[in-house]
């Protein structure tokens, strides 16, 4: 297995179907992923997905009891062997999650709240003190769908967050940049709704388009829909591209510079009063 580094996320490092383990930059430390579109399947299509092959659709049925086979195996390794000096660089050895993220929507699979349940219950076998924080990273698309609002109070039951995207607040932007026809007004129902149910952040991927950052009317209405929701989310992840899309629009996307990502926080607080983290 290779080193694990923030520029290499690959699903398949530890050799396993559901389950691989990370770098997080913006969790401070190792996170073992929870993948449920093993398929590279997702319903939405964001310009800068670093998923090769993406595809749209949902996840084929999943094996739950492989799923919690895996994710066993690997804690056992992360909390008991010598997995975390082996594979993780100094001042990331430290388990700081377990994330249904993955390669697609993973809130899509009919199993979700089953699967939270499973990995749940995995957690308190294996990791009785101090367990890792249970996280959701989503766009949101499926909070219409009891199972998935289950699953999720059951994340904040157990103290948990969801990571919910928001990289736009215009649905022309977010057509550009989420390949979705999607308004506003929806975003904002579901990070609510989310919001009454765990505790939750908004994630947001900002880069430049040919070599030009977002528009001045894309980010104020970035910022209104931020506005909006404050009394529901806890604040705000602003990260750049860290890996390289694998998208057909790779070679116009480009990073930010790091001046330009704080100058956008700092606005962010200063107009709404929120949290905001940034990694660039």
């Amino acid at each position: 297995m290779p080193r694990l580094t923030v520029k290499d996320h690959s699903r398949d490092s530890a050799g396993m179907i559901y389950v691989y383990p990370v770098v997080s930059r913006r969790a401070g430390g190792v996170s073992v992923g929870i993948n449920l579109n093993p398929n590279n399947a997702c319903n939405w299509r964001c310009i800068y997905c670093q998923v090769p092959d993406l595809k749209r659709g949902g996840p084929p049925p999943l094996d739950l009891d492989r799923l919690e086979a895996e994710l066993r195996d690997l804690l056992a390794q992360l909390y008991v062997g010598d997995f975390l000096e082996r594979h993780a660089p100094p001042e990331a050895r430290k388990v700081v999650d377990v994330a249904f993220s993955g390669n697609g929507e993973p809130t899509t699979a009919p199993e979700f709240a089953e699967a939270v349940e499973r990995v749940g219950c995995c957690i308190d076998a294996q990791v009785p003190a101090e367990p890792p924080r249970l996280r959701l990273i989503t766009n949101g698309s499926m909070l219409g769908r009891a199972m998935v609002r289950r699953g999720i109070a059951m994340i904040g039951a157990r103290a948990g967050e969801v990571w919910f995207k928001v990289d736009a607040g215009d649905a022309a932007t977010m057509r550009r940049i989420n390949g979705v026809a999607l308004q506003p007004a929806t975003v904002l129902r579901r990070l609510r709704q989310s919001g009454e149910l765990c505790a939750t952040w908004v994630q947001t991927c900002l880069f430049a388009i040919d070599g030009k950052p977002p528009e001045a009317a894309a980010l104020a209405a970035y910022l209104d829909l931020l506005l909006q929701a404050k009394g529901s989310i806890g604040g705000v992840h602003l990260y750049g591209l860290a890996r390289p899309s694998l998208q057909p629009e790779a070679p116009r996307l480009s990073t930010l510079p790091n001046e330009w990502l704080e100058e956008q926080a700092e606005r962010i607080r200063g107009k709404t009063g929120l949290t905001v983290r940034v990694s660039p």
